[in-house]
């Protein structure tokens, strides 16, 4: 059983920093192709997919955070971050943490990947 839990969410005014955690138990990426990401989502609008890292070290973040959000593992401690600097407003949002395993290549737009495996969510606030 997969079970992923974020922390560090907050909420900042705009131009702070905040460091998203996700610790990971049940997951073993060796098993598969595997990948871990970052998800947001704000009331009425769709999910969005903004950073990803597979099993290989591949990266994929969304246009909207290029420059700003860093998304790193430490497989030792088997957790995900997101660390994210020079937030907006616009960051505003519940912020998720995803995993997959597939024995598949996935083809596709990194972001775009299905995850079976998600966190709770973290609340992530920044004013103006």
């Amino acid at each position: 059983q997969v079970q992923l839990t974020e922390s560090g969410g907050g909420s900042v005014q705009a131009g702070g920093s905040l460091r998203l955690s996700c610790a990971a138990s049940g997951y073993s990426p060796n098993k598969g192709r595997g990948c871990m990401g970052w998800f947001r989502q704000t009331p009425g609008k769709e999910r969005e997919g903004i950073a990803v890292i597979d099993s290989d070290g591949n990266i994929k973040l969304a246009d909207s955070v290029k420059g700003r959000f860093t998304i790193s593992q430490d497989n030792a401690k088997m957790t995900l971050y997101l660390q994210m600097n020079n937030l907006e407003p616009e960051d505003t949002a519940t912020y998720y943490c995803a995993a997959d395993i597939s024995p598949v290549k996935w083809d596709g737009d990194p972001l775009q990947r299905p995850h079976a495996y998600w966190g709770q969510g973290t609340q992530v606030t920044v004013s103006s």
